[in-house]
């Protein structure tokens, strides 16, 4: 039986999320690969031949991962992503996954039936954890969950090494095992159904700047093969079958943004200094290896986020002391001179810490997370503390407690720290003993009592993101009330002015490493509000360091007053773009808000 062809109306625009930035036109060649498995009851003398079929069907899928790293272990663009698929064999021993499926199919079930069940609540799992980088490690498990479907359906796995032509991938995931099989020059880009900001599929995307838009739930039931369509990976917006005129239009976009790329690497080794002679550290936001190379080609100034959490994932024991040491000195020897900011651990502990049951808290938002697990697990963080200090004798390191509330906090931080650094003492063991130390600012009461937090630490670090969120009681992922969720609102400028402001009169530096950083729309308020630091993606420094060049601070300074007389965060968006359209037309010519 032949299928109809979908029908796609001219110019049909969807909006999903952009994760790499750039602009492709081509075909589509659709990916949709999700096995279809049945769950039905088996009788009892079945069991043990079921079992024995699901086991096989892990064995398989171990030795699938383990030829794919072969295969790609001699590409010294992917070597960094390896881990990814160490995850993805580690997955294959969990207990959750294996033992509840095997549990299942002795309840009688069929092995895909009971894999499709413990995979589902699996998913309900992580779609309770509120930080959206450990929510994205779902993905993980979706991928590893359906290879195995595959293999126990056999169902043909096609692979993004069959495609034969240039295309733009459509599938409902992307596994980094698919990502690092493609052929680079064939693909275009990629538009999913699923994925985030922190999705592997996203972290790859931006690496081999490959244009991406991810998150639109449904687009593998919406198009065909050889479909026409534009991404761009800055907006995320998908046109289908676009018109002559949509085309024509979006690749003059095209041409003017890889225009502007080459334009914006002769800004890489400039420095971000304001018309006034302001200087202001432009540094990356980063967690992986593999995004160290693109941090020095954008010209950051270094790290002012870097994110430990991976090296906690996707395993059942925590990494010791030597693994942490290894990955740690890593950064600060490729960064150098650059000083680099490791956040401690900003992570619910019931995945390393089996007495505590954290995925049944009410709201895991205000929960046992972040510093607060780490003051509850002090064993855990004395020896990250360690694996950091020990670092320190390899670069310029700075340390950053995250969610900190209020001052009792930092200084019983402080005081775990003092007790580390006479433990190094003791051993002989060398390290920086003028490491600086910060927090996060991102929870209301910090903002209010940061005058006396900046007496205790050296800089401050506003992350936006959940400030933001903490601020104007919006969970910014939940599709009901996301409008809610706003930067430019009055009170958010006002939180980072006071915060500033305390910074300022302790002496101390004020940076910012959310979302909201990395926006070249905003940094003349960042830069009036009083900021000294911005770190971002680091694909976003060119941008933003092009915009901070072309500004003063006092002018900034004259915005903020003009802004904070506005009652609504939309007055004060139209105010601000009208204003950036005024200076820098250029740049903001088009600028929408």
């Amino acid at each position: 039986m032949v299928l109809a062809k979908i029908e796609v109306a001219k110019d049909t625009y969807l909006v999903g999320i952009g994760v790499s930035p750039g602009i492709s036109i081509g075909e589509i060649s659709l990916i949709n690969r999700r096995a279809t498995a049945e769950e039905c009851s088996i009788d009892s003398v079945e069991v043990e031949s079921e079992v024995a079929r699901f086991h096989w069907a892990v064995e398989q899928a171990r030795i699938q991962l383990r030829e794919v790293k072969d295969s790609v272990s001699s590409q010294q663009h992917l070597r960094e992503h390896l881990y990814i698929l160490d995850t993805h064999i580690l997955i294959l021993d969990d207990a959750m996954l294996v033992q509840g499926t095997e549990t299942a199919i002795r309840e009688q079930l069929n092995a895909e039936g009971a894999l499709k069940r413990v995979l589902s609540q699996l998913r309900k799992l992580f779609d309770n954890i509120e930080d959206e980088y450990l929510r994205e490690r779902r993905s993980d498990v979706d991928a590893v969950g359906e290879r195995l479907m595959r293999i126990l359906t056999g169902e043909h796995e096609r692979t993004l090494s069959e495609i034969g032509h240039k295309s733009l991938i459509v599938t409902h995931d992307l596994s980094p095992a698919d990502t690092m099989q493609m052929d680079r020059e064939k693909i275009l880009g990629f538009i999913t159904d699923r994925g985030g900001r922190t999705s592997h599929t996203a972290i790859l995307a931006r690496s081999l700047e490959i244009p991406a838009v991810v998150g639109l739930e449904t687009i593998t039931s919406l198009v065909y093969d050889q479909l026409p369509a534009i991404i761009d990976g800055t907006t995320g917006v998908v046109i289908l079958n676009p018109s002559e005129e949509t085309f024509k239009e979006y690749l003059q976009r095209k041409q003017s943004f890889e225009y502007l790329e080459k334009e914006l690497i002769c800004y890489r080794d400039l420095p971000a200094v304001t018309k006034d002679q302001e200087r202001i550290a432009l540094r990356g936001n980063l967690e992986l290896a593999s995004e160290f190379p693109l941090a020095k080609k954008h010209g950051t100034e270094g790290v002012g986020l870097y994110r430990t959490e991976f090296l906690y994932l996707g395993r059942s024991e925590p990494p010791d002391e030597e693994e942490q040491l290894s990955a740690y000195r890593q950064i600060l020897e490729e960064m150098r001179p650059h000083p680099v900011t490791i956040r401690t651990l900003d992570i619910g502990g019931d995945k390393f810490v089996p007495d505590l049951n954290l995925s049944d808290e009410a709201n895991p938002a205000l929960g046992l997370r972040a510093i607060r697990f780490s003051l509850r697990e002090v064993t855990l963080f004395k020896l990250q503390l360690r694996a950091i200090l020990r670092a320190s004798a390899f670069g310029k390191v700075r340390i950053m407690f995250p969610m900190i509330s209020g001052v009792a906090e930092i200084r019983t931080c402080k005081r775990i720290l003092r007790d580390v650094q006479q433990q190094l003492i003791d051993e002989a063991v060398p390290f920086d003993s003028e490491v600086e130390i910060g927090i996060m600012v991102e929870t209301p009461s910090a903002v209010f009592v940061a005058p006396f937090l900046a007496e205790e630490v050296d800089f401050f670090s506003i992350g936006t993101n959940d400030l933001i969120q903490y601020c104007l009681a919006v969970d910014r992922g939940n599709e009901h009330i996301a409008y809610l969720y706003d930067p430019l609102h009055p009170a958010i400028l006002r939180a980072i002015k006071a915060v500033c402001d305390a910074g300022k009169k302790a002496g101390i530096g004020v940076g910012m490493c959310g979302e909201m950083a990395g926006e070249p729309l905003y940094a003349l308020v960042l830069l009036g509000l009083g900021l000294t630091e911005l770190s971002m993606n680091p694909a976003c420094v060119p941008r933003v360091k092009r915009v901070l060049r072309q500004l003063s601070r006092r002018d900034g300074e004259k915005l903020v007053e003009k802004l904070f007389t506005l009652p609504t965060g939309k007055e004060v968006a139209l105010c601000l773009d009208k204003e950036m359209r005024g200076r820098l037309p250029d740049i903001f010519g088009d600028a929408l808000i």
